[in-house]
């Protein structure tokens, strides 16, 4: 049985393709857990670009999923142990990739980078509308 107590859920992980799809569905359970399923789709979705950007533009596939509950939503970071920090550039949409941070960009409430001594952490943060009352 789960926690419903739990406000926070930790993952390392080495992304690969096959693991993307059980990724997403761990966040959509945790974001439905804890009372916002109306952000489930979005947060599983932004949480697929960030994971799939590690697998293609760091030297290391290994990172760490956190997904934190806030009072309004949640908050997706994934720690990685690249120093290159992601730059959105307008995407060539006849490309098959190149548009993930574009997406986030559009699809969450805010979005950053942060750095550190061991690499750096891109995080996303999605809030359920005012006017919709928690489950």
């Amino acid at each position: 049985m789960a926690d419903t107590d739990t406000t926070q859920y930790r993952q390392e992980l080495t992304v690969r393709p096959g693991v993307l799809a059980g990724i997403r569905q761990i966040v959509g359970v945790y974001v439905r857990l804890w009372g916002f399923a109306s952000l489930a789709e979005t947060a599983a979705l932004c949480t697929h670009e960030l994971l799939s950007n590690v697998g293609k533009h760091t030297d290391s596939a290994q990172c760490v999923l956190t997904l934190q509950r806030r009072l309004d939503g949640v908050r997706v970071v994934v720690s990685d142990t690249s120093g290159e920090l992601p730059v959105v550039r307008e995407p060539d949409w006849a490309a098959e990739s190149g548009r993930g941070l574009v997406v986030l960009e559009s699809m969450a409430d805010t979005w950053g980078v942060e750095g550190h001594s061991l690499g750096k952490d891109v995080w996303f943060e999605i809030r359920r509308p005012s006017r919709e009352v928690a489950a």
